[in-house]
């Protein structure tokens, strides 16, 4: 099991990065679309943590950046229904504490949000995990990541944007990739779509 890669960055189009090791191997890992990682520039250096999935005909990684990131993931794909991508995908539409907000406080609108995930499945992952997540009035509103930067939360707007960019013919994925590395968190729907389009 890969506990966590430290390495250079390098984001790809398509919601993944590339991390390189002092090795020299590059390591293609799947990240959530609001990620803090987002922040880092081309080729800075980066410490993800990952949780490593294993099938018959694949082996992915998915980073984090923080290790309550990860377990917050590795406990959503526990959720019959919830794999590996509908786990990623739930993870990008708020930061980890409101995400757990909504689950503790039955937000069945809040977890539609993700792409692939509707209604029978938010009721799901409420039922099984409110009891699961902890206390959430304990944490900030915000997510304070390890290089102590402020992740923006993945708000109504930028699911707007998001969706025109597919209905442009983006993939979901590029659209999500996209808006997610736009950090500042007031702008339109529009303006986000405009931004995005910049970076694709």
């Amino acid at each position: 099991m890969i506990r966590y890669l430290k390495g250079t960055f390098h984001p790809q189009t398509d919601g993944t990065a590339v991390i390189e090791t002092a090795a020299g191997i590059g390591f293609v890992v799947t990240l959530p679309a609001n990620s803090p990682l987002y922040k880092n520039y081309e080729g800075e250096e980066v410490r993800v943590f990952t949780a490593m999935l294993v099938r018959e005909d694949d082996v992915s990684l998915y980073g984090f950046d923080s290790p309550e990131e990860l377990e917050l993931f590795k406990l959503l794909i526990t959720v019959s229904g919830v794999g590996a991508k509908a786990g990623i995908s739930i993870m990008g539409i708020l930061p980890p504490s409101e995400l757990k907000r909504a689950i503790a406080g039955g937000d069945v609108k809040a977890l539609s949000r993700a792409s692939g995930i509707g209604k029978k499945t938010a009721e799901r992952i409420i039922l099984e995990l409110k009891d699961k997540v902890g206390d959430p009035g304990d944490m900030s509103g915000e997510q304070t990541s390890a290089a102590g930067t402020v992740s923006a939360p993945f708000t109504s707007e930028r699911s707007e944007a998001i969706s025109a960019l597919v209905s442009l013919g983006y993939s979901q994925g590029e659209a999500e990739n996209a808006v997610g590395r736009i950090a500042d968190d007031s702008l339109r729907a529009e303006d986000y779509i405009k931004q995005a389009l910049r970076q694709m």
